[in-house]
């Protein structure tokens, strides 16, 4: 798994590569767990993200992810 992005709280992991789109997972760096997902939902034609269940996210957490979204967002528009 290739590491795509680290913040200060947060790592995101290439999980897996399909034909047309990526999963990433978020990763919480003091601890090492999956603590969410940004993958293609299909319904929405964009990417969005899943956090895992009772995980609490602060605005600096929701920048950094928000900016992965639009990075791959902009990737997939080439």
């Amino acid at each position: 798994m290739k590491i795509i992005k680290e913040t200060k709280y947060l790592c995101f992991i290439n999980k897996e590569v399909k034909l047309k789109t990526k999963i990433i997972g978020i990763m919480n760096k003091n601890h090492g767990e999956e603590i969410g997902l940004i993958k293609w939902f299909s319904r929405w034609r964009q990417y969005c993200f899943f956090p895992t269940n009772d995980t609490v996210w602060n605005t600096t957490c929701i920048e950094d992810i928000y900016d992965v979204i639009s990075n791959l967002m902009n990737e997939r528009k080439k």
